[in-house]
C-alpha cells in the first residue's frame, strides 16, 4: 500500500477513536493535530489533549494503538501527545455546543428532543433521589442516553449512590465533562466539585440560581434522551428557577404513603404548574412491605406506613391541574435499596428481580418507550 493511501488508512482508523470523556471521535473534535506515514509505513501521529495533565490520556493513548494495529501495511507507529491552545479549546467549546459560541440551555432551544424530568418531593426522606438514581439507570439500560443533574445543592446525594463520590471532574476551561456513572450514563453535582467531602454548602438564592445555570449552560451533556434533575425537597428557590430555565420540562412526584407526607407531595406538583410545567405522574416510595408471615409461611403485603397517599396525591393534581395525572409506580420497601446506594450500585443494576427495582424498571420501560419529538412542546415565536 502506498504512503497516500496508508494515510488516508491511519486517518479512517483515528475517526473511530472517541474522546472517553466527550464521547466523540477525537478527529471531529480537532485533537488530531498531525498524521505523517513514510514509505515504509512508519505512521507519526500527534493528539492533543484538551488540558494539560488529561486523565484520559492513557486510556486515549490506548486506543489509538489497538486502532492503528488494525491498518494493513502499518509497519510501526509513533504517538505523541500536546495539548490544545487557548483558541483550539475556544473552537472545540464552540463546536461542542453546535456552532454557537455564547453559552445557552442546550434543552431550552426549540430544536432539542431530551425529555426532562424534573424528580420532586414535597419533603425529605421520601427516597426522591434513590427513585432518580434507579430510574436513571433502568432507563440507561434500555439503551437509552440519560443523564442525571443533582440540583439537591445542600443535600446532593447522588454521587456516593452511583459510586462516584470521588470521581476527578473534567473541565475544559469553563466547560465541565459529566462524569461516567457507567454505560450511557452520566451524572453532574456539586458534590463532584467540592475540596472535600464533609465541605458545608451555604449559598442562597442568587448564587444557587447561578450554580443552577452553570449545570446546565457550562456542562457539556451531548445528544441525550433523557436528563433527570434530582430536585431538593419542598418548593424553594431551585424550583422556581428550573421552571423558567427548563420550560418544556416534565415533574414527577415522589411522595410515601403517609397523609402527612402526600399532603406536602400535593404542593410540589402545584408548585410545577404555577411555573407552567406539567406534571407526568406521581411515585409513591416505600409504598408497602412483602412480609414472610411467621405463622402460615406465606408472604404477605404489610403497609406499614399506611396506604393510598401516592393514589390521593395524582387523584388531587389531577383535579387542581385540570388533566390526567397518573400513579406512575409503586415501590415497595427493600433494605436493598438503601444496601445498594450505599455501596455505589443502584438495585436496578445489583438485583433487578426484586420487587422495588422491577416497579422502577417498569415505569422507564414505559417513559423509554415514548417517542422523541416537538409535539406539545412551548416553542419560541420568532417576529421579524
Amino acid at each position: 500500500m502506498s504512503a497516500v493511501s496508508l494515510h488516508e488508512a491511519v486517518w479512517d482508523a483515528l475517526s473511530h477513536v472517541q474522546d472517553p470523556e466527550i464521547h466523540k471521535p477525537i478527529t471531529e473534535l480537532g485533537m488530531v493535530e498531525s498524521v505523517e506515514v513514510d514509505d515504509a509505513g512508519q505512521a507519526n501521529v500527534s493528539v492533543l489533549l484538551t488540558i494539560s495533565g488529561c486523565p484520559m490520556q492513557n486510556t486515549i493513548e490506548h486506543d489509538v494503538h489497538a486502532a492503528l494495529q488494525q491498518v494493513e501495511g502499518l509497519t510501526g507507529l509513533e504517538l505523541n501527545f500536546g495539548v490544545m491552545s487557548d483558541e483550539q479549546r475556544d473552537e472545540l467549546k464552540t463546536k461542542l455546543r453546535g456552532g454557537v459560541r455564547e453559552r445557552v440551555i442546550p434543552f431550552a432551544q426549540d430544536g432539542n428532543l431530551t425529555q426532562v424530568l424534573l424528580i420532586a418531593s414535597g419533603k425529605g426522606g421520601v427516597g426522591k433521589s434513590s427513585v432518580t438514581v434507579n430510574l436513571a439507570s433502568a432507563l440507561a439500560a434500555q439503551g437509552k442516553k440519560v443523564g442525571i443533574l443533582d440540583a439537591d445543592i445542600y443535600g446532593h446525594s447522588v454521587p456516593p449512590m452511583l459510586g462516584i463520590a470521588d470521581a476527578d471532574v473534567t473541565g475544559i476551561d469553563d466547560m465541565i465533562i459529566p462524569v461516567s456513572a457507567g454505560e450511557n450514563l452520566s451524572a453532574i453535582s456539586i458534590g463532584m466539585l467540592k475540596q472535600s467531602r464533609d465541605q458545608v454548602i451555604a449559598w442562597r438564592g442568587p448564587i444557587l440560581d447561578r450554580a443552577i445555570q452553570q449545570f446546565l449552560a457550562d456542562v457539556y451533556w451531548g445528544d441525550l434522551d433523557f436528563l433527570l434533575v434530582d430536585l431538593p425537597p419542598g418548593t424553594g428557590d431551585v424550583a422556581m428557577s428550573l421552571g423558567a430555565k427548563l420550560p418544556n420540562a416534565e415533574v414527577i412526584v415522589v411522595t410515601t404513603p403517609q397523609q402527612a407526607a402526600a399532603e406536602v407531595a400535593e404542593r410540589a406538583g402545584t408548585m410545577a404548574s404555577m411555573v407552567d410545567q406539567k406534571v407526568l405522574g406521581v411515585v409513591e416510595n416505600m409504598a408497602y412491605l412483602d412480609a414472610e408471615c411467621p405463622h402460615c409461611g406465606q408472604t404477605h403485603r404489610v403497609d406499614l406506613f399506611g396506604s393510598g397517599g401516592g393514589a390521593r396525591v395524582a387523584e388531587a393534581l389531577t383535579l387542581r391541574l385540570g388533566y390526567d395525572v397518573p400513579l406512575l409506580a409503586e415501590v415497595p420497601i427493600d433494605a436493598r435499596m438503601s444496601s445498594s446506594g450505599d455501596a455505589g450500585v443502584p438495585l436496578v443494576q445489583a438485583d433487578a428481580e426484586r420487587p422495588a427495582a422491577a416497579a422502577l424498571t417498569g415505569l422507564a420501560e414505559r417513559l423509554a418507550s415514548r417517542k422523541r419529538g416537538l409535539a406539545g412542546r412551548k416553542l419560541t415565536l420568532h417576529v421579524g
